[in-house]
C-alpha cells in the first residue's frame, strides 16, 4: 500500500529548530498532527477493547467526545497538505487523481482488514469451540449468508463493529477534490456549505442504509463530513486558521471552560432521554452516530486547549520519549490503524479466552502498542529504503 507518510512530517517531533525557519513551520504543524494522531491510533485502539481497564483513562472517559472525533478533524487537517505540492496548490487533475488514488489505498485497506478479522474469528471459534465468537461484532451475517454479506462488504453496505471508521474515511477521501476546490474559492462557502449539510441531517436524520443487514452507518457521513471540514478549514493559514491563531489565548480560556463544563457532564454520567427532548432532537443529545453538537463543541474545546501544548512540552527534554512513539505512529496512521484495528480484535479475544484481570489487560495493552509501533517502524523503514 502507497503511503503518504512523507507528506506527514519525517523530522524530529521536538526539534525547537523546527518553529525558527519559515521553511520548517509546515514540518512543525505536521508534527504536532502526527503526535495527536498517534494518541488517538493508541486511544481507538484502547477503546475497541470493551472492558479493558484502561479504556477510563481514555479522554472519552473525561468528556463528550472521543478519539473519533480527533481522528477525523485530524483527518481533515491533513487534507491541506495532500492537496499541495511543497507552498502551491495542486492542478484539478493531480489533486483528483492523488486524493483519490488514497480513496482507493483506504478501500483496500478496508477489504483487507475485514477479511482477516473474519478469519480470526472463525480460527478462534475452532480453537476455543464457541460458534458464539462468531456472532461477535455484527459478523454472524456473514457465516449464516456468506453469499450477500460478501457483496456486502466490498459494497461498504454491511460493517462490522469497530472496524466501521475507514469506510466514513473512504468516502470523505472520495469527496475530498470537491471539498478542495470549494475550500479554495472560499473557506467561509465551504464551511456554511459543510454546516448546512450537517444541520440537515441532524433534522431529517437522513443516513445510508446497510445491507443485507437492516440499519444505518454507525458513523454518518453526511454528518461528520462536517468534522473533516472543519479540520481541512482550521488548518488554511489563510482563512479560519490565522483568526484562531490571533485570538488563541482568548479561544484556549474558552476550550478550558468547555472542557471543564465536558467533564462534569461526563462525571454526573450526563445522558437525556430522547424521548424527553424536543425535536429535533439529535440537536440536543449526545449521539455519536450522527455527530451532536455537544460532541463538535466539546472536541474544538479540547483543541483549543491543546494546541501549542506540543512546542510547550517540546522545551522539556524528556518529551521526546513519548512525543518520538507517537509522531512515529502518526506519520504512518493507515498502517498502524489497520494493525490496532486487527490487534483490538486479538485483545477482544484474549481477554475472553484468558482470565480477565488487571494482568491480562496490561499484557494485551503492551504487545498491542509495541505491535502497532513496530508496523509503523517497519513501514517507515521501507519508505527510507526505498528512496
Amino acid at each position: 500500500m502507497k503511503d503518504d507518510s512523507h507528506l506527514s512530517g519525517a523530522g524530529e517531533a521536538v526539534d525547537p529548530k523546527l518553529v525558527v525557519s519559515p521553511r520548517r513551520v509546515v514540518t512543525r504543524a505536521l508534527n504536532q498532527v502526527d503526535f495527536w494522531r498517534g494518541y488517538a491510533l493508541i486511544a481507538i485502539f484502547i477503546n475497541h477493547i470493551p472492558g479493558i481497564v484502561y479504556e477510563q483513562f481514555t479522554h472519552r472517559a473525561f468528556g463528550l467526545s472521543d478519539s473519533a472525533e480527533l481522528f477525523v478533524f485530524l483527518a481533515g487537517f491533513s487534507l491541506r497538505y495532500l492537496s499541495e505540492s511543497r507552498s502551491e496548490n495542486l492542478a484539478t487533475w493531480r489533486l483528483f487523481m492523488r486524493l483519490e488514488a488514497r480513496a482507493f489505498t483506504l478501500y483496500a485497506a478496508q477489504i483487507l482488514i475485514v477479511a482477516l478479522a473474519l478469519a480470526m474469528m472463525a480460527a478462534a471459534a475452532l480453537l476455543l469451540d464457541t460458534p458464539l465468537i462468531l456472532q461477535w461484532n455484527n459478523a454472524a451475517a456473514f457465516f449464516e449468508s456468506p453469499v450477500p454479506t460478501q457483496i456486502g462488504i466490498v459494497m461498504l453496505t454491511h460493517q462490522m463493529g469497530y472496524f466501521d471508521v475507514l469506510p466514513l474515511y473512504i468516502l470523505l477521501m472520495a469527496v475530498a477534490p470537491l471539498i478542495v476546490c470549494i475550500g479554495r474559492i472560499s473557506s467561509g462557502l465551504l464551511l456554511a456549505l459543510s454546516g448546512a449539510v450537517w444541520a440537515a441531517t441532524l433534522y431529517s436524520e437522513l443516513n445510508i442504509p446497510t445491507w443485507p443487514v437492516e440499519g444505518v452507518w454507525f458513523f454518518n457521513p453526511f454528518a461528520w463530513q462536517f468534522q473533516f471540514v472543519l479540520g481541512f478549514v482550521m488548518a488554511r493559514p489563510k482563512s479560519i486558521g490565522a483568526v484562531i491563531e490571533r485570538h488563541s489565548g482568548k479561544l484556549r480560556l474558552l476550550g478550558a471552560v468547555i472542557v471543564a463544563v465536558g467533564l462534569w457532564l461526563a462525571l454526573i454520567s450526563w445522558s437525556p432521554n430522547p424521548f424527553e427532548l424536543p425535536e429535533p432532537r439529535l440537536f440536543f443529545m449526545n449521539d455519536k452516530t450522527s455527530l451532536s453538537p455537544v460532541r463538535v463543541i466539546h472536541m474544538l474545546g479540547l483543541v483549543a486547549l491543546l494546541v501549542g501544548l506540543f512546542d510547550l512540552a517540546g522545551r522539556w527534554r524528556g518529551f521526546r520519549y513519548l512525543a518520538v512513539p507517537l509522531c512515529l505512529l502518526g506519520r504512518n496512521s493507515l498502517h498502524a490503524f489497520c494493525a490496532g484495528s486487527l490487534l483490538s480484535l486479538a485483545g477482544q479475544l484474549t481477554r475472553f479466552a484468558a482470565p480477565t484481570g488487571l494482568v491480562t489487560d496490561t499484557i494485551v495493552l503492551l504487545i498491542g502498542v509495541a505491535a502497532m509501533l513496530a508496523v509503523a517502524w517497519g513501514n517507515e523503514w521501507r519508505i527510507n529504503l526505498s528512496r
